[in-house]
């Protein structure tokens, strides 16, 4: 199998050869806290260019620093966090201590369909932003892994790097070995003999951790290719990424495992059929797998019970530095946005909150009068918001409307693969008219009707959520803050 090098399309990426160590963080949850250490700020424009540094909690960040964020259980179950509140399990033993490998015996002893039945009826869906019922993707793997009678794939997708969440390097580095369980567990289910965890270059230690952990685990025979634990081999490879978000894209993030060019790939076919060196492919994100030998274990039902409507379970929310108190809190599904930023978050700082971005800067602004809203999918969506990676950044009077609307457009343009024109021409198109707003001009008449012909372009014709969620936002500010922006909406 050839690949497993990103590098190898060295003129995509912007980090390869770079000590993260040494750069500062240009990313949404630092661009908002600028004001509190302007000369952070001004090293982080010097480059090189780095939109999250899973430090949001201590903004404006800079890659050295080494303070761990507070973590906090806010719900009635610790699904997710319930190593990590007491401060991590970061070996074999530790982890064996305290329920791990429980759910990936219970996997064995019941099967297959059994795994399913519960994924299913726990109602989990994906935490890394799209939200798919992950039962029914697991479902449709295993499909066609018997149907065409190949090996499947597992990737772990730890390039999630919505500037603002950093619930993925905590869990990586402080509970790494129930993302590998999350892992074998699907590989048995899924039929795979194979799992990559791709770890994104701005999580060095992350990395480390779970190299770690593979190492630790193939030892003593719970992985590797001829696994004592679950009876049949299961490789786990770790990859490191160069510095590019959309590998957060799973196509892309295949791609880029694959050693090309990490641009998306049309669909159909889907992973689920044909993914990874063409062979069916399970893509989950860190969260969503370190929460799956929780439900083996305790049972699907057990995690529907929390939540609220089709939002079941839990989700690890990422507080920005302007909160009181920042940091991780595992909150359940549908409570409301107000009690997340008002009472685990204890508000601002300082000054007055002008807006919440919540699931990173590609969705939308919740303004203040929307706080009540519930924290589900559903109810986010129907307000131009998302709950996506989980990452709540919260900013002041002193950051304007205008100029976070370049600030993301800027993050777009950067960050865009180029494969489609929409998101390639369209993402600097609207960076630069927002300039002009922040500038003290107005749009005229064909600026915004290019801009209104543009965002609807990058809506409705983008390849993936990279373009589409760069629309969102745009939609967001304008049926929220259009008399911030004037005539550009009209």
């Amino acid at each position: 199998m050839s690949g497993l090098d990103p590098t190898s399309d060295d003129g995509f990426y912007h980090l390869a050869g770079v000590d993260v160590a040494d750069v500062h963080c240009q990313g949404t949850a630092c661009f908002v806290a600028r004001h509190l250490a302007p000369e952070r700020w001004e090293r982080a424009l010097e480059g090189p260019r780095v939109h999250c540094l899973g430090r949001c909690y201590r903004a404006p960040a800079r890659g050295s620093d080494e303070e761990r964020p507070h973590v906090e259980v806010a719900s009635r179950e610790a699904v997710v966090l319930e190593r990590v509140v007491g401060g991590g399990a970061r070996s074999l033993g530790a982890y064996t201590a305290a329920t791990g490998l429980a759910g990936l015996r219970a996997a064995l002893s019941g099967g297959p369909d059994r795994v399913l039945e519960e994924l299913e009826a726990s109602g989990l869906r994906g935490r890394g932003g799209a939200a798919f019922p992950t039962g029914r993707k697991w479902r449709a793997v295993r499909a066609h892994h018997r149907r065409l009678a190949r090996a499947s794939v597992v990737v772990c997708n730890a390039d999630e790097g919505d500037p603002g969440a950093y619930v993925d390097r905590v869990l990586l580095e402080d509970d790494p070995f129930a993302v590998l369980e999350g892992m074998a567990i699907a590989a048995h289910t899924v039929g795979a003999a194979r799992g990559i965890v791709y770890v994104r270059r701005e999580y060095p230690a992350a990395a480390a951790a779970v190299r770690g952990a593979v190492a630790e685990a193939s030892a003593a025979g719970v992985l590797g290719t001829r696994s004592e634990v679950t009876g049949d081999g299961f490789r786990v490879d770790v990859v490191d990424g160069a510095g590019s978000y959309v590998c957060g894209e799973e196509t892309a993030l295949l791609n880029a495992i694959e050693g090309r060019r990490p641009e998306v790939r049309v669909r159909p076919p889907f992973p689920a059929e044909r993914g990874l060196w063409g062979a069916p492919t399970l893509v989950n994100n860190v969260e969503t797998l370190a929460a799956v030998p929780w439900i083996v274990r305790n049972g699907g039902a057990a995690h529907a019970a929390l939540g609220r409507g089709a939002s079941r379970g839990t989700k690890v929310v990422s507080l920005n530095s302007l909160f009181r108190r920042p940091g991780l809190y595992e909150v359940e599904l549908g409570i409301p946005v107000r009690e997340i930023v008002e009472d685990l978050g204890g508000g601002l700082r300082r000054g007055r909150l002008h807006g919440v971005l919540i699931g990173g800067p590609l969705a939308g602004i919740l303004p203040p009068h929307l706080l009540d809203t519930p924290f589900t999918v559903e109810d986010l969506r129907a307000v131009g918001a998302d709950v996506g990676h989980g990452g709540i950044v919260t900013f002041d009077e002193l950051t304007s409307v205008a100029e976070l609307l370049r600030h993301v457009f800027r993050f777009g343009a950067f960050e865009s693969c180029g494969k489609c024109t929409p998101c390639r021409v369209g993402s600097p198109r609207v960076e630069r008219l927002a300039g002009h707003l922040v500038a003290g001009a107005v749009l005229d008449d064909d600026e915004a009707r290019t801009w209104r012909q543009t965002v609807d372009a990058l809506g409705s014709a983008s390849l993936c959520g990279h373009g589409t969620g760069l629309a969102a936002f745009a939609r967001s500010v304008a049926a929220h803050y259009p008399e911030e922006l004037g005539p550009c909406f009209t």
